[in-house]
């Protein structure tokens, strides 16, 4: 078998008394995408940090293409990408030159121009970055990550900000990456953005990783249920009654049928909803959403926290 892309090993991080990563052992195949989620001071961007070579960890091991990020970064800096959120780039400078610029870091880079056509940033080449639209922004920045034909791209929050056709297109962008074979460590808070692009999902909190699977593997729970969202503080009693099962709010507006999804028990609910004039939001059977996993992962870490 091939080595996988990145291996962590026991990965600990602390500033001061602080604690960021908490001996995490984490790997990612070669041509694999993985999404890395957590709430906001879960370790994912102190994680990242570490395999990009920009912390030294302080217990543990990290390997990108079997090479030391800290030590070897030298070697290991022309194979890997990186896309920042933001920042980064001359506010005056133009995208072309940028591109250009960066270009002459490698020894074998894409055509600057070809790449800004194939982000579509051909119209605004001549635009300066602080005039370039967020969206754009973005693109400049997945170009500059592109540029020196990585092997590794760590794709920081790469849409957030965006609007939904500048969402798609940084998707089909990413879709292209992976058909090249290109491993992929994509952070996001986009639940909706991982269940789309990501091979497997990892979730971390409180430095540690508490799920890892594929999306499927992580929404399909084990009990029979059937979701659906409407108004908050239904009349579970009655709704209970009506429908023969046990129903439960998870979240307001969140409700849970624990029973086997089939036509008869719809029929039941919806018609108990259309008697009391409750709009019925979504209706979903047998497959819990990477929201509702998220959710119930990272609340009980904070349950079970000192």
């Amino acid at each position: 078998m091939s080595r996988p892309a990145i291996e962590i090993r026991g990965l600990v991080k602390r500033y001061g008394d602080t604690v960021a990563v908490a001996g995490l052992d984490l790997e990612v195949a070669a041509g694999e995408t993985l999404a890395l989620l957590g709430p906001n001071g879960a370790g994912k961007t102190t994680t990242v940090e570490c395999c990009e070579g920009y912390r030294r960890p302080d217990a543990g091991t990290v390997r990108v293409l079997g090479l030391d990020p800290h030590a070897d970064a030298g070697a290991l800096r022309a194979r890997v990408g990186l896309m920042l959120q933001e920042g980064g780039v001359y506010p005056m400078a133009y995208p072309r030159e940028v591109v250009r610029l960066f270009a002459r870091f490698y020894a074998d880079p894409m055509d600057p121009d070809g790449l800004l056509r194939h982000v579509g940033l051909d119209d605004a080449s001549r635009t300066r970055f602080r005039d370039l639209s967020g969206g754009q922004k973005q693109r400049l920045s997945l170009a500059l990550a592109l540029v020196g034909r990585p092997e590794v791209v760590f794709l920081d929050e790469p849409t957030a900000g965006l609007d939904v056709a500048a969402r798609r297109m940084t998707w089909d962008h990413v879709r292209h990456l992976q058909e090249q074979g290109v491993t992929i460590v994509l952070t996001t808070h986009l639940l909706d953005e991982a269940e789309e692009l990501a091979d497997r999902v990892a979730i971390v909190d409180r430095g540690q990783l508490v799920a890892l699977g594929t999306p499927d593997e992580l929404t399909h729970g084990t009990p029979a249920q059937l979701r659906f969202s409407a108004v908050p503080g239904l009349d579970l009693v009655g709704l209970r009654s009506a429908v023969g099962e046990t129903v439960t709010e998870d979240r307001p507006g969140r409700y849970v049928v624990h029973a086997d999804n089939d036509p008869a028990l719809v029929a039941r609910l919806t018609a108990w909803l259309a008697e009391h004039d409750v709009l019925l939001g979504e209706l979903r059977g047998g497959k819990r959403s990477l929201e509702d996993v998220f959710l119930k992962l990272t609340s009980e870490s904070e349950e079970v926290a000192p």
